[in-house]
């Protein structure tokens, strides 16, 4: 052996030495072949522990052993740490290696008696019962310490019996061999231990049944699972079991991570943090480096209410190891650069030091020694010239933790700032009036509130203040007011939700802000109050296409095709959210309105595109595939389907409350028989998948509906059937389709579906539009279906009278600039085939321009006049107003496009705008 080395080693532990003067022979061994100095990967220490156990049978030698090479290999790891020949984080892998493999064994061992007493483990379902072992703690998280314990939780799939002669039940199997299992590894015999094994982190702790069934530990999770045991098992991670343990661990993951934001854990935390401060002063443990402040238990408390908060969002965070997730919270933007490094840095010091107390007796401390030899010992193994420049090292690096701990969890203090409650009360009072101030009272005396629990009543009390000081902050108090109050009252018992809004005041003053503006935001969360969860978790820029697309995705990849209900959920809440950021990005950074109504037709168009991909799969699933009409087969990546956007969605102006219009298209042969079990024709095939995207978005459940949508526009309406091949299209449109058909398909556009059907259809659309066609006539067509429309839609000539305006459907309104834009690719695309191309009026307008149909000067009245209106028309939505406005504020703008309709259009028409 080295001599300079083995001397740092011995100095480094008493234990060493202990071990070194029992096994000198072994250890010369171990020397020789790896020389301590190269990592053991899993694989090699797995095969070292079978190897050495495989040939006995014999108890007692078997567990003479592995306590022996248990000592062999504490040695080596000592003797790399203290010669710095390991990095913390591989140490306590391969010490988390040893612990899983030693499981193994021991597990495997304790089996075989069993069986011969008692007969296989068969559960209810006839299949053999295992025993799941779930690791917790450090060697969950494979972050084993020198001498740390292993905690445990044992399990298995199902209840039965066994087969043998003495039967017994399966629990009671399980529980004998987990026992056999702590007695194997835990024992304490003339050659020590192998690990110190610790089952209070099972449900119920100490007293309780030692093994649990699936269905059982399930229920407890949803039942009585405390938030203490949310921070356990998050590090939980399955040593043996096979599937059944891995179905068990994805079993845990909800209850461990919230499906959104869950502000909880601050609370959690610091009623945690409590208690271990309480412990710490009663046993006087303020030099324990992972209890006491700044230690390796605030480090992890760090990451891990980040964890809990933003976990079931952010899948990266559901990391067990401490250091990938505190790596991740800086990718994520959670945590600051120098935060991420600072406390990295403070972790694995902390841990050297942990292993520098444990190496020196194998004991499961973390408490700095008092002694001055082993002070001592400690010092020269971390390269420290004295004891005092030690702990000034220890401090600073753990003053970095306090301080980030301190100001992640810090308690609401009090602000100077804030008046009283009775004072704030007092100012709500001035400003509201009799009808506010009597909702606010019975608000407070209802039967709601007395039937609440007494905590969900505590965190409202603690919540009112802040809603009212937030209130008092806004343009218009009272209308903030009526409109919160019924959102109030339908998270009360969800309180969690409070708790997120006292944790985050910009967001609590955000949502007041969008309070004011739109009531339409204030009933999409009182009826949906999880999209609050998104709300406060929003950045407030536009979505991007590419993001929406991967995040639907992720989203259903874990769901199962046949879970419809499921399935269904994520899509409307995929929706519903993301239009509300929208509408915060339109409110709160007044994004601009062709960029909100893009992003709001990137929403519509991803819904459609992922809903037509399920709804295909589904209808293969069962019937299987298609043929196209050049007769290759059809599959999910060759629908040779296409759904075709019409009005505001084929025109990108979605606007807030817009449903779809939609045609569908394939491209199928409608004779020729499907490829699956339950064959059907073609044609069948097209309308189930028709009908089954009608369904996925359109029916109504606790989530609401994706859109609304409307097929009315197909060839012959709606006594036409749901689908129609491209071919039947083209027939109908070229030989049946009225002039307001056509003008229909200006504002029509493929949105999903096979490209190169897309692409046919878009070939069709433009030779359909460019067809020749006589400007009078199409001018009297366009005249008498906007009259049509004004006589059904636009406002009574009293209404005019009084000085209301229609802002979309009275003259001078949105709908005469959209069909002057239609007329224009009516009638001019002939010979002007580039009018055709774009199916938005803005882009229309403007090629019209480029074209000389139009002059620029005309072309850009129009446009500023449209988007002038339709900027109104998204306020008036958000705030959930008639679109009937004052008349007398649109005099100009309605004047320039009325004339432009009178020259265009009608020159019959006066232009009289009072």
């Amino acid at each position: 052996m080295n001599a300079e080395q083995l001397q740092k080693t011995l100095r480094a532990s008493q234990y060493a030495e202990q071990v070194l003067s029992i096994h000198q022979v072994y250890l010369e061994q171990d020397y020789a072949i790896d020389q301590f100095s190269q990592p053991l990967t899993t694989e090699q220490i797995f095969d070292v522990v079978q190897n050495t156990l495989k040939e006995i049978s014999d108890e007692t030698t078997w567990m003479r052993t592995i306590r022996i090479l248990r000592a062999r290999l504490m040695f080596r790891w000592i003797w790399q740490d203290a010669n710095q020949l390991i990095d913390v984080m591989t140490l306590t892998r391969e010490l988390s290696d040893f612990a899983d493999a030693a499981i193994c064994v021991a597990k495997a061992f304790a089996l075989a008696p069993l069986v011969a007493k008692h007969g296989q483990p068969v559960g209810y379902n006839h299949k053999i019962q295992d025993l799941i072992v779930v690791a917790m703690g450090k060697l969950g998280a494979q972050e084993l310490n020198l001498s740390s314990d292993i905690d445990l939780i044992f399990a298995f799939d199902e209840q039965g019996e066994t087969n043998g002669r003495k039967c017994i039940d399966v629990q009671q199997f399980c529980i004998l061999w987990g026992q056999k299992l702590i007695y194997l590894l835990d024992h304490i015999t003339a050659d020590g231990f192998v690990f110190r094994v610790d089952m209070r982190l099972r449900p119920w702790g100490d007293g309780s049944a030692l093994a649990i069934s699936h269905a059982a530990l399930e229920k407890y999770l949803s039942q009585h699972g405390r938030e203490w045991e949310r921070y356990a098992w998050i590090k939980a991670r399955i040593v043996t079991g096979g599937k059944e343990g891995d179905e068990l661990l994805d079993m845990t993951r909800p209850f461990v991570f919230r499906k959104y934001v869950d502000y909880t854990a601050f609370e959690a935390m610091r009623e945690m943090k409590a208690m271990i401060e309480r412990e710490v002063l009663r046993r006087n443990i303020e030099d324990d480096i992972k209890l006491g402040a700044g230690g390796i238990r605030e480090v992890e408390f760090i990451v891990q209410v980040f964890q809990l908060i933003y976990g079931g969002a952010k899948l990266e965070l559901q990391d067990r190891q401490c250091l990938v997730s505190l790596h991740h919270l800086g990718e994520v933007g959670l945590l600051d650069g120098q935060a991420v490094s600072e406390l990295e840095d403070a972790y694995l010091f902390l841990r050297r030091v942990e292993h520098a107390i444990q190496a020196l007796n194998d004991q499961q401390t973390q408490s700095l020694p008092s002694e001055p030899e082993l002070r001592q010992r400690m010092i020269d193994t971390l390269g420290f010239v004295s004891w005092d420049a030690f702990i000034e090292h220890l401090n600073q690096k753990r003053a970095k933790v306090i301080y980030q701990f301190e100001h992640l969890i810090k308690e609401k203090e009090h602000d100077p700032f804030v008046e009283s409650f009775s004072q704030l009360e007092a100012r709500l009072n001035e400003v509201l009036d009799a009808n506010a101030k009597n909702l606010i009272h019975e608000f407070w005396n209802g039967h709601a509130l007395k039937k609440l629990p007494a905590k969900a009543v505590q965190r409202l009390k603690m919540f009112w203040p802040h809603l009212i000081e937030a209130i008092l902050q806004s343009d218009k108090p009272q209308a903030a007011l009526l409109r919160l109050m019924p959102l109030v009252e339908s998270v009360m018992r969800r309180t969690v939700y409070l708790v997120m809004l006292i944790e985050s005041k910009g967001a609590l003053q955000r949502l007041v802000k969008m309070a004011t503006v739109s009531p339409w935001i204030c009933e999409e969360l009182t009826h949906y109050p999880v999209l609050l969860d998104e709300f406060l978790s929003m950045d407030f820029e536009l979505p991007r296409r590419q993001d929406l697309e991967d995040s639907l995705r992720q989203q259903l990849l874990r769901i199962e095709l046949d879970d419809v209900e499921d399935l269904m959920r994520v899509l409307r809440l995929f929706k519903k959210s993301n239009v509300l950021a929208v509408a915060a990005s339109d409110v709160l950074a007044e994004s601009p309105l062709m960029k909100v109504s893009d992003a709001l037709t990137d929403i519509a168009e991803v819904s459609v595109s992922t809903t037509l991909n399920l709804a295909y799969q589904m209808t293969a699933k069962k019937h299987g595939y298609p043929l196209d009409v050049e007769g290759q087969r059809c599959s999910i990546d060759h629908l040779a389907f296409a759904v075709v956007g019409y009005g505001k969605v084929g025109g990108i102006e979605l606007g807030y409350g817009s449903d779809l219009d939609l045609v569908f298209i394939h491209y199928m042969d409608e004779q020729a028989d499907t490829d699956g079990l339950k064959s059907i024709s073609g044609f069948e095939f097209a309308m189930r998948v028709a009908q089954k995207f009608m369904s996925l978005m359109t029916t109504q459940t606790l989530d609401g509906r994706v859109y609304e949508i409307d097929t009315r526009l197909r060839p012959s309406g709606e006594a036409g059937v749901l689908v129609t091949s491209l071919k039947a299209f083209e027939q109908y449109q070229l030989k049946n389709a009225w002039v307001w058909e056509h003008q229909a398909l200006v504002r029509a556009r493929s949105i999903a579906g096979e490209p190169s059907l897309r692409d046919k259809f878009e070939a069709l659309r433009c030779r359909i539009l460019t067809q020749p066609r006589d400007e009078e006539n199409v001018r009297a067509e366009v005249l008498k279906m906007r009259q049509k429309m004004k006589d059904h839609l636009g406002s009574s000539k009293e209404q005019q009278k009084d000085g209301i305006f229609h802002l979309k459907q009275d003259a001078g309104g949105i709908v005469d600039i959209e069909f002057m834009a239609q007329y224009a690719v009516l009638a001019w695309s002939g010979s002007h085939p580039d009018l055709a191309h774009y199916s938005d009026n803005v882009r229309i307008l403007e090629d019209a321009a480029k074209a000389s149909c139009l002059s620029s000067d005309d072309a850009t009245a129009l446009i500023q006049a449209y988007l002038s209106e339709r900027a109104e028309s998204h306020r008036l939505a958000l705030a959930n107003q008639s679109m009937q406005v004052n008349a007398a504020d649109w005099r100009d703008t309605r004047v320039i496009v009325c004339k432009l309709w009178q020259r265009l259009i009608d020159p019959s028409s006066i232009v009289s705008i009072g």
